[in-house]
């Protein structure tokens, strides 16, 4: 099949359906019309995309964790805990690394073996090994809205397993569930395998189910320039609308200039919503999720604490939908749940005390939502054009020719000629901007603001900036600065 931004026929969705559900026997426990009369007695609060409705028709940011184990009772204990002591409005779960990479056998190996030692000893929740039943267990015991969260560029299973548990969100898609998380996956099988992931969530809409679809916003979580991120985000929601998805959230992760953040999140749903009705989708309801800070953390855990509160009150001052929040043990490696469960309450007090504030437009605000609306209109357009007029095609051409180049990635499928740095004032630039298509006036602006930060440090503009921006935040600062000599 010749690949096209075009909706899978029922024919085609069932032809490869057939396949898809023998990929792990727990395939066979999905029954589409019973889940069908499962998810339609799902109480609204407990509906992902409606909660997130609610939530932007009241002008409020909802608090969303990271969270998940090897086994169904600890797992459950942990979510419990988190919206009980935590406070989460949304609830996770995180998927392991096995299931990300569909290797099911070793899951299996891995909830054997977290039985036998009493602990987890997988980095999440196995949800396809658990199959329906387990998932199912899973949302029947808790209060929340649920979410799969993972980094899977084959999530066909998956998906069918977790939306007919009662999980009415799943994230990912075909760019940022690829070129930031596997090597040697193609951008034509990642996007095909979530064109079915996508045309499974448009199927249960056909049938009154309203769910929720969220592309992952900070790719490699490393100085992505705003410009680039909320150009794969618009093009996942362009290709998921094809497919019938209704209901999406667009992210963008936290690059720590308050001013350049505002503005990516404000771009990045006024353009997402200006792209979608352009192409004819004019009935997807768009909400946006801010990820805290994705970089190195500090290990002190007051000055973690800080990383956090500063993201939250990003997130607010924004207007996000929602924010993902971080954990002050973000430096030390997988949290408990009491660390999970303060970073939440950090988060939620400082959203309550914002509540109601949003940044005003000013000069500063406005240049910045101008330039990162005109970086992302020049991808995205060369996309449309190398695509001739189909952005699933287009979408392959544009990585092999470096038009969308994603910072720090390991995909050989991503060109890797683009480098970020910050300016002066923190906000991330493009140092170099490799073969993506900007106007002289877009080069030059961000040569400018380089240039700055180069006199202002005494220093010649170079790759030495970038090394030094990547540690910055873990060393206590936002701009890696030359460390003056002695």
């Amino acid at each position: 099949m010749d690949l096209k931004n075009k909706k899978l026929t029922e024919d085609e969705f069932f032809g490869i359906r057939k396949e898809v559900l023998t990929h792990w026997p727990t395939g066979s426990e999905v029954d589409l019309q019973e889940a069908v009369e499962y998810l339609k007695k799902v109480p609204d609060e407990k509906n992902f995309a409606k909660k997130l409705r609610k939530a932007k028709e009241e002008g409020v940011t909802l608090a969303q964790p990271r969270a998940g184990v090897a086994l169904i009772s600890e797992h459950i204990k942990l979510l419990n805990y988190l919206e009980d002591e935590g406070g989460a409005d949304l609830l996770p779960s995180t998927i392991d690394s096995y299931t990300r990479q569909n290797r099911y056998n070793e899951c299996q190996i891995g909830i054997d073996e977290s039985l036998k030692a009493g602990r987890s000893l997988l980095n999440g929740f196995p949800a396809v090994n658990h199959g329906v039943k387990g998932c199912r267990e899973v949302y029947e015991s808790i209060k929340n809205p649920i979410q799969a969260r993972h980094g899977t560029p084959d999530a066909r299973l998956l998906s069918e397993i977790i939306t007919a548990s009662g999980w009415t969100s799943n994230e990912g898609g075909g760019i940022s569930y690829n070129i930031p998380y596997a090597k040697s996956v193609s951008m034509e099988k990642t996007i095909r395998d979530w064109q079915y992931c996508d045309r499974l969530t448009g199927w249960y809409e056909e049938q009154g189910i309203e769910l929720n679809r969220e592309p992952f916003g900070p790719l490699t979580g490393t100085l992505v320039p705003p410009s680039i991120s909320n150009t794969v985000a618009i093009l996942e929601a362009l290709l998921a609308a094809e497919q019938g998805v209704k209901n999406v959230t667009v992210g963008y992760g936290q690059c720590g200039n308050m001013v350049q953040d505002i503005a990516a999140i404000r771009a990045l749903e006024e353009q997402t919503e200006e792209y979608l009705k352009r192409f004819g989708y004019s009935d997807v309801f768009v909400t946006t999720v801010f990820h805290q800070w994705m970089g190195g953390f500090p290990a002190d855990e007051a000055k973690a604490f800080g990383v956090i509160s500063v993201g939250a009150a990003t997130a607010a001052m924004a207007g996000a939908t929602k924010v993902i929040v971080k954990t002050p043990h973000e430096a030390i490696g997988i949290p408990t749940m009491e660390a999970n469960a303060q970073g939440i309450r950090d988060t939620i007090m400082t959203l309550n005390m914002l509540k109601g504030q949003r940044m005003p437009m000013s000069p500063e605000l406005q240049t910045e939502i101008n330039i990162i609306k005109a970086e992302t209109r020049c991808m995205l357009e060369s996309v449309y054009e190398v695509g001739k007029g189909d952005f699933a095609r287009g979408t392959v051409e544009a990585f092999k020719l470096g038009i969308v180049d994603i910072p720090f990635a390991p995909s050989k499928y991503n060109a890797g000629k683009m480098m970020p740095a910050r300016d002066n004032s923190g906000a991330v630039r493009y140092l170099m901007t490799g073969n993506i298509p900007f106007t002289k006036d877009i080069i030059d602006f961000n040569k400018a603001k380089l240039v700055e930060r180069g006199q202002f440090e005494k220093r010649d503009v170079t790759f030495q900036m970038t090394v030094d921006d990547i540690f910055a935040v873990g060393k206590g600062n936002l701009i890696g600065r030359p460390e003056e000599k002695k």
